[in-house]
């Protein structure tokens, strides 16, 4: 298992790296190419909700990305309820993982309450107001929604010291061409 992190500014520029750079690492991970373009959707979403949420609250502050290949029992069993040790199976192969983790340290706002509501309760607001980081009309909260359809398994843990996105996707038993050797 070989782990990349990207430490990031709370800068929107910085958004289109860590999508280019989750792309790449995908892609040598052994990621389907019909997944790719999934990958860097829901990893400009989640990186782009850490750099709003840091502009209001923390502007200082790095956002952490994790680009993880070939993840085991350690971290899929966190994501999906199976005993540590416990490795997910595929036709009696271990599986492996592609799994993205984006950690924030913006404050979660009442992290409590929102870890127990369903993702697209509040997605809609009411009156003209654009939240930061959002689009007008819609929550903060319609890119986590977006990011829950795009990857095959999600964990968003809010808290008072930030939030953690987890995001991942089955590696296919082919791994796809790398590009670099062309």
């Amino acid at each position: 298992m070989a782990t990349i992190t990207l430490t990031i500014s709370a800068l929107p520029a910085h958004v289109r790296t860590a999508r280019l750079m989750a792309a790449t690492v995908a892609r040598r991970a052994g990621i389907a190419a019909t997944a790719i373009d999934e990958i860097r959707l829901a990893v400009g979403e989640a990186c782009s909700r850490a750099v709003a949420a840091h502009k209001l609250h923390c502007p200082t502050q790095p956002i952490l990305l994790q680009l993880i290949d070939g993840v085991g029992a350690e971290s899929a069993s966190e994501a999906d309820g199976r005993l540590p040790g416990q490795v997910p199976r595929v036709n009696g192969s271990p599986a492996q993982r592609f799994e993205v983790v984006v950690s924030d340290r913006a404050p979660a706002k009442d992290a409590h309450e929102s870890a127990d509501r369903p993702l697209l309760d509040g997605l809609f607001l009411d009156g003209d107001d654009t939240p930061p980081g959002g689009i007008s009309g819609f929550s903060p909260g319609l890119g986590l929604a977006v990011i829950t359809g795009l990857a095959d398994e999600v964990r968003i843990d809010p808290s008072d010291q930030g939030t953690i996105v987890r995001m991942s996707w089955p590696v296919s038993a082919e791994r796809s061409p790398d590009p670099s050797s062309n």
